[in-house]
């Protein structure tokens, strides 16, 4: 059998020495699953290689049960969504699915409680799906689950936003006036953005630390440091022109891409850093992500080749 790609090998070593420590600390009563959070920017190949690993994990010599749960399949319905667009109509980070915000947190709470809970409790967890063909790409939740079954090793939850934490409003006004790497120093203001719809989502993102809580470890694959964002655009790029390349045509333009990426970036400046930094608490104390000690970051270049790993 051809051998993975470097990432999916350093990404799963890092799962099996994370899953066997996970069971030391475990000594009594049915161990639960090990909860992986995986953060990495659209066109980074998030989706893809957290496939591969769960295909590893899966495969002799491991044969480990493993659950993935996608961020994506915990939008709100197409209804909640126009709703919310139509409540902020000003608020463009908010028109349509993607930002915190747009998710539906307290299902995604429920069923990371489940399958939190799945080898004590026995009973298989229906997770959703999310549909992102239905009314004409803006998405809906689908009519199917998918069931994930007991025991279960490892739960793998993988989105562009996972492990992000708010800011305190100080520095959303800091990091508001500086340049953004490589896309210029009025970058926010050239598309469009105001500074209230980043304290909102901001806001929002409170409400996704009770899932971030329920993590266990951590694997982030993130563009090397001298092009934090620009890679991004390029990546979605290819993407989108090798989609096209197998359905005739169907698809966005590249400025249709590059405005969907847009949406996005505010995310990372403000909030991504968060994987290992954490947030500041209200009395000022600082809280850190319960992942810090078990995470893994693997830094990838211009063609996604592996650059840099290290832990934190």
């Amino acid at each position: 059998m051809e051998s993975p790609p470097p990432a999916v090998q350093h990404m799963c070593a890092h799962v099996l020495a994370q899953l066997s420590a996970h069971r030391v600390r475990k000594t009594s009563g049915v161990v639960p699953p090990l909860i992986v959070g995986v953060q990495g920017p659209q066109g980074s190949g998030k989706t893809y290689l957290t496939s591969l690993l769960r295909d590893s994990l899966t495969s002799a010599p491991h044969a480990l049960s493993v659950a993935v749960l996608s961020i994506d399949d915990l939008y709100l319905s197409h209804a909640g969504l126009v709703a919310l667009a139509e409540e902020h109509p000003e608020n463009r980070l908010l028109h349509g699915r993607g930002q915190p915000g747009t998710h539906d947190v307290p299902l995604g709470s429920e069923v990371l409680r489940a399958l939190q809970s799945i080898n004590t409790t026995s009973t298989e967890v229906q997770t959703p799906r999310f549909d992102k063909s239905l009314f004409g790409g803006e998405g809906d939740r689908s009519a199917e689950y998918t069931a994930v079954a007991p025991p279960v090793d490892v739960v793998i939850f993988e989105g562009w936003c996972v492990g992000f934490y708010p800011v305190s409003s100080e520095e959303i006004e800091r990091r508001w006036t500086q340049p953004v790497q490589g896309l210029g120093a009025d970058f926010f203001q050239a598309r469009g953005f105001r500074k209230e719809d980043v304290v909102d989502v901001n806001g929002r993102l409170a409400e996704y630390l009770e899932w971030w809580d329920r993590f266990d470890a951590f694997i982030q694959i993130k563009p090397d440091e001298a092009h934090p964002y620009t890679y991004i655009y390029q990546w979605r790029q290819q993407q989108e022109h090798h989609m096209k390349s197998l359905n005739g045509g169907k698809g966005m333009s590249d400025a249709q891409v590059e405005a969907f990426v847009d949406r996005y970036i505010p995310g990372y400046v403000f909030f991504g850093d968060g994987i290992t930094e954490g947030s500041i608490g209200v009395a000022g104390e600082r809280r850190l992500p319960p992942w810090v000690g078990h995470g893994l970051r693997i830094q990838v270049g211009e063609n996604r080749e592996v650059v840099d790993v290290s832990n934190f």
